[in-house]
């Protein structure tokens, strides 16, 4: 497990926004429960943590919203979706979406990611998510962001050889940062042969709230796909 200590504090920031509404704090306090991973240090099988069979499970780190996480269940049925999120608003708004269109392919972890990364067997994971995570820009909280040396590390282990990682930000030094420490590990291969593959979005992209907020700030998105090796 990475210590909060070594990264100068947890990969993300605040943990809750705005007073919820009724509707959101009564969807924490009885959809949550059912969906929530199982607390505590044992070991998970992940394809079991689902009411139906699943061909493969993926996992989205940091998942904001939901609003991307809610359209990949929705269009893979067959597939088990874990989300990591620990922004209590956000959690709300996914189990809202989980609610109104009956999703059953889904689990949550509303805490730090890296407290279940160490929790499942190897190559159990067939993709991974990283969309818009927190770039913190200031150069003393660097080491903060999501990918590092040792984050890397444990998402390889968890990924099937020929797994993606699809990571996706508005921020060029994070894009940067990302390739170097991705590069420099030798645990994935990028995926862009030209500028278009990093320029445009995945194919059923549904856009983020995030990316959106970039938009209408003139900051252009880029989304990057690399493979374990």
């Amino acid at each position: 497990m990475i210590a909060e200590q070594d990264r100068g504090g947890a990969f993300f920031g605040r943990r809750k926004g705005h007073k919820l509404r009724d509707n959101h704090a009564r969807l924490l306090a009885e959809v949550l429960p059912r969906l929530r991973l199982p607390a505590g240090t044992d070991k998970l099988a992940p394809a079991g943590l689902f009411p139906h069979p699943v061909r493969e499970v993926w996992l989205e780190i940091g998942f904001g919203g939901g609003e991307h996480l809610l359209a990949r269940a929705r269009e893979n049925p067959d597939i088990g979706f874990i989300g990591c999120e620990p922004f209590v608003n956000g959690v709300a708004k996914l189990l809202a979406g989980v609610e109104e269109h009956a999703i059953a392919n889904l689990r949550v972890w509303d805490d730090d990611a890296t407290l279940v990364l160490p929790r499942l067997p190897e190559a159990s994971i067939g993709r991974v998510f990283v969309l818009y995570p927190d770039p913190w820009p200031k150069r003393r909280h660097r080491k903060r962001r999501f990918i590092g040396e040792e984050t890397l590390a444990a998402l390889a282990r968890v990924m099937r050889p020929g797994a993606e990682l699809r990571f996706a930000t508005d921020i060029d030094d994070y894009a940067a940062w990302a390739l170097a420490r991705i590069d420099r590990s030798g645990l994935f291969a990028w995926q862009a042969e030209r500028a278009d593959d990093w320029r445009q979005p995945w194919t059923g992209w549904p856009g983020t709230r995030y990316e959106a907020k970039a938009l209408r700030e003139g900051r252009l998105p880029m989304y990057l796909t690399f493979v374990r090796r």
